[in-house]
């Protein structure tokens, strides 16, 4: 095992808070003394089927944890995933099928392990011991916390001076949570911001049940491509870990480059001591922004598809964005004469049925904002009648291409 020093060094890396460090100098040090691993949790409910770069922030610190030699245990909470964390929620959420989140954890078990050493983890799912409770278990775990607690959770209490619902089941997701680290005996647990509230019920519970009570570690949520948000789908602006090459490497590339340093500390392996040079390259323009976007985008794809591929999208992005080349693939799209109307078809509607973008008003506001080419000229009308013509490219923003056959 590395030294206390580096340890911390390395788990402080990107990380917002850890309650409370001097507990988890002592834990390191009883586990670098004794040689026996600290058991480190995560917590992930397949409530959606697949996770986007900012999921992945808590991932690479449970990586790191790894490679310091630590026991790594995930939750795929198969069970808490029915209901839904309430966090940051203004409503009850809809309740999920054992079938629909069991679905979704298929996809989240090969996702994890491109970041995850798959031969250091461990799987598990808290219906195991969850689903085991009887009504009794229940309500003596219900008698560990008080609803003047619970109301202090900021939704909670929200929802409630609103008199907006809150079902009773909601209550119980953070206990949950909470006997999840009772059932595993973690030593630390890692959550984003708005999960501290989760992990601290950890702490509570373990000592109820008369452990020692785990560390909780928070993590940032990282903003999206825009730089201000939180990256989300619902918001488009995400990086998919599951997207191509082209796609992941292209919209790293889009990202602003105030946010490139926090990148490289939350979501690439590149050490520490070279983030900091980074930074450093970038405050005193030794250091070009776009080389330093062009390596973080080199180290983003090469996480989930090797570096070779990695490689090869940097060179089709140079070719294509640098040098105004045409990608190799670009996918044909059929044009049948019985969706025309007097040889034409609204362009909105022709982009959202070829799938690029998520509806026509979205493929409107791309047209309007001169995001749309035919064959290199813009489209300018939001209302353009486009006659198809065989062989035709149409662009869509930087990285979307269709050939039109007819």
């Amino acid at each position: 095992m590395l030294s206390l020093e580096k340890q911390l060094e390395i788990i402080k890396r990107g990380a917002v808070e850890i309650i409370p460090e001097e507990e988890l100098v002592q834990k390191l040090k009883n586990s670098i003394e004794t040689g026996k691993p600290l058991v480190i949790k995560l917590g992930l409910d397949p409530t959606a089927p697949d996770i986007h770069l900012g999921h992945t922030v808590v991932l690479q610190k449970m990586r790191q944890f790894q490679d310091l030699g630590h026991k790594a245990i995930i939750i795929l909470g198969d069970f808490t995933g029915r209901i839904g964390d309430p966090t940051g929620k203004s409503e009850t959420r809809k309740q999920l099928t054992e079938e629909e989140v069991l679905e979704n954890a298929k996809t989240y078990e090969r996702q994890i392990f491109k970041i995850l050493d798959a031969e250091k983890t461990k799987l598990v799912f808290n219906s195991e011991w969850l689903g085991k409770l009887n009504f009794a278990d229940v309500i003596e775990l219900s008698a560990k916390y008080t609803v003047a607690r619970m109301l202090e959770r900021d939704d909670f209490a929200k929802r409630y001076r609103e008199n907006l619902p809150i079902s009773i089941h909601e209550f119980f997701y953070p206990l949950m949570q909470g006997y999840d680290s009772v059932a595993l005996e973690a030593d630390v647990e890692l959550g984003g911001t708005d999960q501290k509230f989760n992990l601290l019920m950890g702490r509570t519970l373990q000592k109820e049940y008369g452990q020692k009570p785990q560390i909780a570690i928070t993590m940032p949520i990282i903003e999206g491509l825009d730089g201000v948000q939180k990256m989300s789908k619902s918001l488009g602006n995400y990086i998919g870990v599951d997207e191509s090459p082209r796609e992941m490497y292209g919209k790293t590339m889009s990202i602003t480059d105030e946010i490139m340093v926090r990148y490289f500390e939350l979501v690439t392996q590149v050490p520490l001591e070279e983030v900091r040079a980074i930074s450093e390259g970038l405050q005193n323009s030794t250091m070009h922004p776009r080389d330093v976007k062009m390596r973080l985008a080199r180290e983003i794809t090469a996480v989930y598809h090797g570096q070779e591929a990695a490689l090869q999208a940097e060179e089709e992005f140079k070719r294509i964005f640098q040098q105004g080349d045409l990608p190799d693939d670009i996918p044909d799209f059929v044009i049948k004469e019985d969706g025309l109307e007097n040889g034409t078809i609204r362009m909105d509607k022709l982009l959202f049925q070829a799938g690029l973008t998520s509806s026509a008003s979205e493929a409107k506001r791309l047209i309007s904002q001169g995001g749309v080419k035919i064959d290199g000229h813009k489209v300018e009308d939001s209302l353009y009648e486009y006659a198809p013509v065989m062989g035709n490219i149409i662009r869509v923003g930087k990285r979307k291409f269709i050939r039109i056959i007819v």
